[in-house]
């Protein structure tokens, strides 16, 4: 759980960085290369090709490719549609994505995990539920496939995980998964994106540095590994603390409006949700004799 809250107050500037200095201002396509690419440098060092077979190596490609490259391509669209508060509150139904997907690949159906990501959802909702913009049916489908990509992404690793060489540090491997991002985004500049709004700023550079490196080369890899270590139920609502957090630095740094009474309310109900979770969780672990 401490990766997961870590990264969590590392992803919380994220939105706003992306709405405050790249949407609108810096190519989608380009940023998002820029960022998968520097995430595949930071981790080239650590990898070991002769480690893996060659159907994990790909396994570990199409996750990166869709848990980190058609997320960001959803994602980075989105904030071309909708404020940073409206991208936060349309993230909230990742929970719902994580724990059916993840019932779907055991093939089980488990309704209190479900309880518990729609009580974050709740929550998530009661703070940010408030006047949407014209762009709201567009925008809210891209989120959409942002929040499932993201899902699957996270699901599929805590599975393929189990199957990795346990003497392997997962550092070693999860070039792959950066690599396989890279060469979905790669196709994806060479035919969507423009050249005509790089970077023009320190600034704006420094940002796309910091979102490439921080967020998502060490983010993403102590997500997906904090996600093999709790259930399915704990990473569901993980994914929605990043709601509070998120409003929380729009607020403190940015300035922008928040009510903060519902801040208050609906971070509550997402803490009540993962405490739930916590207690059934222990309920269900066997007594040891």
């Amino acid at each position: 759980m401490s990766y997961l809250i870590g990264v969590t107050a590392l992803w919380a500037f994220s939105f706003s960085l992306i709405g405050a200095y790249l949407a609108g201002q810096v190519d989608s396509y380009f940023a998002v290369l820029v960022r998968i690419a520097l995430a595949s440098l930071l981790f080239l060092p650590f990898l070991r090709p002769s480690a893996l077979s060659n159907g994990l190596k790909l396994a570990l490609m199409g996750i990166g490719a869709i848990q980190l490259g058609l997320m960001y391509i959803f994602f980075y669209q989105s904030f071309l549609l909708l404020s940073v508060p409206e991208v936060l509150l349309f993230t909230i139904f990742t929970p719902l994505y994580v724990t059916l997907i993840d019932d779907a690949m055991a093939k089980r159906f488990s309704p209190f995990y479900l309880l518990t990501a729609a009580l974050a959802v709740v929550g998530a909702a009661v703070i940010r539920y408030e006047g949407i913009s014209s762009d709201f049916w567009l925008g809210f489908l891209v989120v959409q496939g942002a929040n499932l990509c993201f899902a699957v992404g996270q699901v599929a690793y805590r599975h393929l995980a189990n199957g990795l060489p346990r003497h392997l540090p997962q550092r070693s491997v999860f070039g792959w998964f950066y690599l396989g991002a890279l060469a979905l985004v790669i196709i994806a500049f060479a035919i969507f994106g423009s050249t005509a709004k790089l970077p023009t700023t320190a600034v704006q550079w420094g940002v796309l540095a910091w979102l490439g490196l921080a967020a998502s080369g060490i983010g993403y890899f102590l997500w997906n590994k904090g996600a093999t270590l709790v259930d399915a139920g704990a990473l569901a609502i993980m994914n929605n603390a990043l709601i509070p957090a998120g409003l929380l630095v729009n607020l403190l740094i940015w300035n922008r409006d928040a009510d903060l009474s519902r801040l208050a309310i609906g971070g509550a109900i997402i803490v009540a949700s993962l405490l739930v979770n916590e207690w059934f969780v222990k309920r269900r672990r066997p007594v040891a004799a």
